[in-house]
């Protein structure tokens, strides 16, 4: 067939389909599924506009790494208050319980046993059982299962079954064999209690530098080139109550304030840089899979705020402020403390709080965020340079430079005086540095720009 006959079939195809579509041959355009905008949960809606960055009055500590700048950024939601260890804790679990899954599965495969034949079988990966797998799983299956370091990749854990915690429980002892990886060993144990092996908590993921495909884009480059893949040790260091403060006497949080209930909604800390980045990447695999399951939209990535971001969410719509309440001082006309922090040159109960407090205290800004001044500083998505104001762009400003390893650190701590407390403060820290006064929060991308805060009517 030549292409004058190729070309007349396409051309009559395309009319017929034309006239039976109903848009009258009209550009009507492609309709997808309908999109229906939810609020993520525990987030507000922070609204797009502009503001003056950087510090409005003297900088008494004489940094100067903050002029003043007038940016532009486009609406996003923002967590209300800092990730709780709650919240922390139930990425650690699923990480641990991904993990303990995926080794059971391995052996189940290494031993023969599957779901039939009970035991560590239940836990056998998805298609030990062929019949049950769809036609397109099958094809995945054949074409790409354990195409990876391990061989085991692309194969679906079998997650109907509850994993056995109780050792009195295990099934079998090829389940207590796996069950055992996962603990200290018996000689490291005190106390009639083992202790899990936190080092084996690991977090991977993978992600598209986007910025540096989009510069090296026409030059010959293939997407698999831009893919970086991470592993990350997701347990918060809480040896960080110790060795944050030499001569001090910091144990019980060390012990029990980040697994003991009595502090769940206190926020998180001794999560480095790195791991409140993988955490961002779990919240949004955890929330895209069930949407999947319901045949729904995607959502946007969950991710740290820029500066910016950060900055102008703190502000709470309020120019020029120096802290996120407005006005000069940190005390309101009760004479009490709106924030939690160090005062008085030292008395850290003159604020109510020796440590951190609820992650839902004191009053929220004008934005609904809460203690986006003080409790704990909180890692964004920049890298520090005293002289990236004067460089960076008016309009969603964003300075993260893979090959500096210092990350800003925002908002102050409860371990901090009254200067880290002000919106415009910069301070830094090392990536995989973790620390107890260093806590985050996640913000998420707003489809749309219709929503403002500053704009003209």
């Amino acid at each position: 067939m030549d292409m004058k006959k190729i070309s007349l079939l396409i051309a009559v195809l395309a009319l017929l389909t034309s006239c039976g579509s109903g848009d009258r041959g009209q550009l009507v355009g492609v309709k997808g599924k309908k999109w229906h905008p939810e609020k993520p949960y525990g987030m507000e809606l922070i609204p797009g506009g502009a503001f003056i960055m950087g510090k409005a009055d003297d900088d008494l500590a004489g940094i100067q790494d903050a002029p003043t700048k007038t940016v532009t950024v486009r609406s996003f939601y923002m967590d209300a208050t800092e990730i709780t260890n709650s919240e922390y804790r139930q990425f650690v679990e699923w990480v641990r319980d991904s993990t303990i899954r995926t080794k059971l599965a391995i052996l189940a495969d290494e031993v023969g046993a599957t779901p039939g034949d009970g035991g560590i079988g239940e836990f056998a990966f998805k298609d030990a059982n062929e019949e049950e797998m769809t036609v397109y799983e099958k094809y995945m299956y054949d074409n790409y299962a354990g195409l990876g370091p391990t061989g085991y990749e692309g194969r679906k854990l079998n997650h109907d079954v509850d994993i056995i915690f109780d050792t009195g429980d295990y099934p079998d002892e090829y389940y207590a064999e796996v069950m055992d990886t996962m603990y200290l060993p018996i000689e490291e144990s005190y106390n009639g209690q083992r202790t899990w092996d936190v080092t084996k908590f690991k977090f991977q993921y993978s992600y598209m530098d986007i910025e540096k495909a989009a510069r090296a884009a026409n030059k010959g480059k293939k997407r698999s080139e831009f893919i970086i893949k991470e592993e990350v040790e997701i347990y918060p260091d809480t040896t960080a109550w110790i060795r944050d403060f030499a001569y001090s006497y910091n144990e019980p949080m060390h012990n029990d304030y980040f697994w003991h209930d009595a502090y769940s909604d206190y926020p998180v800390v001794g999560v480095s840089w790195k791991q409140a980045k993988a955490f961002c990447q779990w919240r949004t695999l955890y929330h895209n899979a069930y949407r999947k399951d319901r045949g729904q939209h995607f959502v946007n990535s969950y991710r740290l705020p820029s500066e910016a971001e950060w900055e102008y969410a703190a502000r709470g719509g309020l120019q020029a402020a120096t802290y996120p309440w407005g006005g000069y001082y940190t005390k309101n006309d009760r004479g009490c403390f709106m924030a939690n922090f160090k005062p008085l040159r030292g008395d850290y109960a003159a604020d109510q709080a020796l440590y951190t407090v609820e992650a839902k205290s004191y009053d929220p800004n004008d934005f609904n965020l809460y203690n986006m001044a003080g409790n704990v500083s909180e890692w964004v998505n920049a890298s520090y340079d005293p002289s990236s104001y004067e460089f960076v762009s008016t309009i969603n400003p964003s300075v993260n430079d893979v090959n500096n390893q210092r990350k800003v650190v925002r908002g102050g701590s409860w371990k901090d005086v009254a200067y880290f407390l002000q919106v415009s403060s910069r301070d830094y820290e090392y990536a995989d540095s973790a620390r107890s006064y260093i806590g985050f929060r996640t913000v998420q991308d707003y489809m749309g720009t219709d929503v403002t805060l500053n704009a003209s009517n």
